[in-house]
């Protein structure tokens, strides 16, 4: 049974940083390209940031490039992100995903129309709010 338990959200003024953690369980971590994933209140969800297999590329969303690091540690089937600089426009819930394909280049990541909403293996998320 695919297990994904995001943690290490919580409220932080702007400015700060948060360190997210998504544990895993129940497929093969590493042989899996492994995503961020948020949906701020009342809005869709979306990609924040992708790490290849090996850990050796990176990509973000232009609006947390040079603030999030993404990383890896394939030996504890673990995912994490490294959040600094935070703003009020990163207040939303942070997901870890793991869909089969590849969706990332060198000039970024794109997915198709609707396909975050019909991806259905998530865990609970965790709440990252920014506020003074």
């Amino acid at each position: 049974q695919v297990q994904l338990v995001e943690s290490g959200g919580g409220v932080v003024q702007p400015g700060g940083s948060l360190r997210l953690s998504c544990v895993t369980s129940g497929f093969t971590f590493s042989r899996y390209w492994m995503y961020w994933v948020r949906q701020a209140p009342g809005k869709g969800l979306e990609w924040v940031s992708a790490i290849d297999r090996d850990g050796d590329r990176e990509y973000y969303r232009n609006s947390v490039k040079g603030r999030f690091t993404i990383s890896r540690d394939n030996a504890k089937s673990t995912l994490y992100l490294q959040m600094d600089t935070l703003d009020f426009e990163d207040t939303a819930v942070y997901y870890c995903a793991h869909p089969p394909g590849l969706y990332c280049s060198g000039d970024g990541c794109r997915f198709p129309d609707g396909f975050w909403e019909k991806y259905n293996s998530w865990g609970q998320g965790t709440q990252v709010t920014v506020s003074f």
